[in-house]
């Protein structure tokens, strides 16, 4: 059975919750998130989908995930737009061409 997104929303928050205070669920959590999460949930995670969960270091102040980098590259002109301040996204470097950028 598929997840809703609002059915991961509220898993995400109640592992948070839950392992804010249970080192041991933290502990699988890290471990083992989709059996934690199944154990948590009640539901088991679709057959390959890998989960990857961090633990925030107290010795920094901020934690964050990169998005995958953009495939292609960007060609002399597109380079020249960038570093003269008006850059056009590229249809090949923007697959989603979120910017409507049109050749």
């Amino acid at each position: 059975m598929a997840w809703t997104q609002q059915e991961i929303n509220d898993c995400i928050s109640a592992c948070k919750r839950k392992a804010a205070t249970d080192v041991q669920f933290r502990q699988k959590l890290l471990e083992n998130p989709g059996e934690a999460i199944r154990e948590l949930s009640g539901k088991e995670i679709p057959a390959g989908f890998r989960i990857k969960v961090l633990e925030s270091d107290p010795e920094y102040d901020a934690t964050f995930v990169l998005p995958p980098p953009v495939s292609g590259n960007l060609s002399d002109k597109d380079l020249d737009n960038v570093t003269g301040g008006s850059f056009l996204c590229p249809v090949e470097v923007c697959a989603a061409n979120a910017c409507g950028y049109d050749k």
